[in-house]
């Protein structure tokens, strides 16, 4: 025998009780599916906010034995999360054709890249890592010290004007 007031799972009139009904069922998968594509567009916006890292820039290279620096002025252009470039010859400005960099990347704020120059036979292997923010750059230069030991030198480039 029924009970006055419905059974459990819902009224006679309305079909309708405790248990949601088909509904609330679709109305939560779409609210997940929104979430969904609302989550991957803001990553890839992220991603593609890439810092604005093409122009100039100049640091001053520290002088060794505590004499005094000189500036550096490098050229940079930025392709997607390529990142390509040159320097001047010596990395302190020095006379002959500017060195290209390699393996140049941007990645959000962070770049990196390598500059490689021969002398006398010898290969000198200098590597950058850096993050950009606004027109400064701060940048982490490694090479190696003429007894084979990793040297580190930290530097503040500013965007030129020109």
């Amino acid at each position: 025998m029924p009970h006055p007031a419905g059974n459990l799972y819902g009224s006679p009139a309305t079909g309708r009780g405790n248990i949601g009904g088909q509904e609330n069922a679709y109305s939560g998968t779409m609210t997940k599916k929104l979430l969904f594509v609302m989550t991957i567009l803001l990553v890839a916006s992220f991603a593609l906010m890439a810092a604005d890292v093409s122009g100039k820039w100049t640091f001053e290279q520290p002088g060794r034995g505590g004499n005094p620096g000189r500036p550096v002025t490098i050229t940079l252009k930025a392709d997607g999360s390529t990142l390509t470039g040159t320097m001047p010859a010596g990395g302190r400005g020095g006379a002959g054709d500017p060195v290209a960099i390699s393996d140049g990347k941007v990645d959000g704020n962070n770049v990196s890249f390598t500059v490689k120059r021969e002398f006398n036979g010898n290969t000198m292997i200098t590597k950058y890592e850096g993050t950009v923010n606004g027109d400064e750059m701060k940048l982490k230069i490694t090479r190696n010290g003429q007894d084979g030991t990793p040297m580190t030198t930290e530097v503040v480039a500013k965007r030129s004007a020109t």
